[in-house]
């Protein structure tokens, strides 16, 4: 039996990825912030809540230790994540940015992975099939925010594709550095959800795709890259 992790799991695509890994076999686990919502859903689903804020630390280190008790963890989905709005929804520019919601964005988006695979590293090394898979954005390709005349271009915002970037570039070195892991990053595309103020293009069924094809890599699939649903990605 595979035991799947994913954190930001409630609702959005954390939750559709999560009733699909259920469908699949998985046992897994939703890492929720808040306890009564994370119940409700884990009922929902048939999976198990584990209290998870990936902005702390005593949080994701009790996580682990949870997790580890009732036997181990094979998969761990990186998807909690905050893009910043303005209070009309639209998303800060340059003029607006400042240090505060930087570190703010990085620390769910960025320190938050770093946070969540360091501490499960020890179980996802102990695992047979250790899979990893960074909920990243097509944000996060300099090639396409560089190219004049696409969506990615056109997006204001600083914070948010930057700390995808990062993401990027944290997949990269951790597969380097862990090469019997499988560890890729993911763009699901402009999905409708919270995070976006429901401006998203597609479902929250289009979205997972790519993550639980991801989710579900073997031995021999690949590793530090960056895909969507079409196939990999420019960096």
């Amino acid at each position: 039996m595979t035991t799947t992790l994913i954190t930001g799991a409630n609702k959005g695509l954390g939750f559709e990825t999560a009733r699909r890994l259920v469908e699949a076999g998985h046992t897994v686990y939703l890492g929720c912030r808040d306890a009564e919502r994370g119940r409700r859903a884990a009922e929902r689903l048939g999976a198990r809540l584990v209290l998870l804020d990936v902005t702390d630390d005593a949080s994701v280190a009790a996580a682990a230790k949870t997790v580890e008790a009732d036997g181990g963890l094979d998969v761990l989905v990186n998807n909690a994540g905050i893009e910043p709005r303005n209070p009309d929804n639209g998303v800060p520019g340059a003029a607006e940015l400042t240090a505060e919601l930087m570190r703010t964005t990085f620390d769910t988006n960025v320190f938050g992975v770093v946070r969540v695979l360091h501490a499960f590293l020890p179980l996802l090394l102990a695992s047979p099939a250790p899979v990893v898979v960074n909920v990243s954005s097509g944000l996060a390709s300099l090639t396409r925010v560089s190219t004049p005349d696409t969506p990615a271009h056109a997006y204001p915002g600083l914070a948010y594709p930057a700390s995808k970037t990062a993401v990027n570039m944290l997949t990269v070195q951790y597969a380097k550095a862990f090469p019997g892991l499988r560890i890729n990053a993911v763009e699901p595309g402009y999905t409708a959800t919270d995070l976006n103020g429901r401006t998203g293009t597609q479902t929250v069924e289009e979205g997972a795709e790519i993550i639980v094809r991801m989710a579900q890599v073997g031995p021999d699939g690949p590793t530090g890259g960056y895909f969507d649903a079409s196939g990999p990605l420019p960096w």
